[in-house]
């Protein structure tokens, strides 16, 4: 057997003897192939000298940052069953009709557990209306839950069931969230308990409008992780599990686009209501639309206008509502919105994202065009 042959058959055996060194094999030949030709003295000598290979197992209980994630915030992600008794019609009560028959309304989303005593965040869509919400935790305990206050402006609520050390999840920043980032989605999609879901973060500050919920004051996360019926109100997670947002929405007519409400803004919010069981809305009583170069073009060429549009970008008022802090304050249809609170503007949405984060009954500066 020539010296060719023989590194071919040790290269057999050291495949066949240990699974997985079959790279630690090559390495050994390049490490054997000589840099200067040298000459073979003795072509019957079969003394090789190999270098030691040490075979390595691959740990198969590794796990990745996912479910890491899973593990340590799993247990504090919720099912939420709401249920809601619809009563007779009071025309048909001496109907024998079963359409004249009570029955009951059932509804399931998620929820997370922001304290060890009980207090649970959902979606206002989850429980809005539920005469009782039964609150599921990932060990199969069932506990009664409390409808401590709804905000459907934007579709937040909270509860709270009756007990002490639950498993309680940690809170991001969702105002430094960039588009590529992570997103970890966990809840009980369709009634599939603890469904995790992965996918990114598509994209942020997603008003309402292009949502297709315009009623709601919430700029919202586009992700691609599935969200599915039964996901609204469970967390949406970035790689170090801490909470960005609640799931809410996703696009009717699209796959992988979903919406969650940052949770900069559920936090706010359920601070509120857990306080006080209500939130108040600050407002400033105008219609807008943007303010683009086409219109700008188009006001310029109307000779009924007395008045011309200088401003670059903003918001144009084109409705006042009588007695509203907008006609108070003098603002007038054709006013264009440029500043509010010295933050620039470009769109009707952000003039209701400054107006949102201001204090009731306090003096807000605007600067119009």
């Amino acid at each position: 057997m020539g010296i060719l042959d023989r590194k071919l058959a040790i290269g057999t055996i050291l495949v066949i003897a240990g699974t997985g060194i079959g790279a630690s094999v090559g390495t050994y030949f390049r490490q054997q192939q000589p840099q200067q030709p040298i000459a073979i003295s003795n072509p019957q000598d079969s003394s090789i000298s190999l270098q030691p290979i040490v075979a390595r197992s691959i740990d198969s209980q590794q796990s990745n940052f996912i479910t890491a994630v899973v593990e340590k915030v799993g247990s504090a992600v919720v099912k939420v069953d709401a249920s809601s008794t619809i009563g007779k019609n009071p025309l048909q009560q001496n109907s024998d009709s079963s359409s004249s028959q009570e029955h009951i309304e059932q509804g399931t989303g998620s929820g997370f557990i922001l304290s060890a005593d009980g207090k649970i965040v959902t979606n206002a869509h989850v429980v809005d209306g539920a005469d009782r919400v039964k609150v599921t935790l990932k060990n199969g305990r069932v506990l009664e839950g409390k409808v401590v206050g709804i905000d459907r402006v934007t579709d937040v609520a909270v509860l709270r069931v009756d007990a002490q050390n639950l498993p309680t999840v940690k809170l991001g920043d969702s105002e430094r969230l960039r588009p590529g980032e992570w997103a970890i989605a966990i809840g009980n999609p369709l009634g599939l308990d603890n469904t995790v879901t992965v996918g990114i973060i598509s994209a942020t500050g997603r008003t309402s409008s292009q949502v297709g919920i315009p009623d709601k004051r919430v700029n919202f996360i586009q992700t691609d992780a599935a969200i599915n019926p039964g996901n609204s109100g469970g967390p949406l997670l970035n790689q170090r599990g801490e909470v960005i947002g609640i799931n809410t929405a996703t696009h009717a007519d699209a796959q992988g686009v979903g919406f969650a409400i940052p949770i900069l803004t559920a936090t706010r919010i359920s601070t509120q209501l857990f306080a006080t069981g209500k939130v108040r809305h600050p407002y400033l009583g105008v219609q807008m639309i943007p303010l683009t170069a086409e219109l700008k073009a188009g006001i310029a060429r109307e000779p009924s206008l007395r008045s011309k549009v200088t401003a670059e970008r903003g918001a144009i008022v084109m409705e006042v509502m009588p007695r509203s802090p907008a006609a108070l304050g003098g603002i007038l249809p054709g006013d264009v919105i440029i500043k509010v609170a010295d933050r620039a503007i470009d769109t009707p949405n952000d003039v209701q994202q400054q107006v949102e984060v201001s204090k009731i009954g306090k003096n807000l500066k605007l600067d119009v065009n």
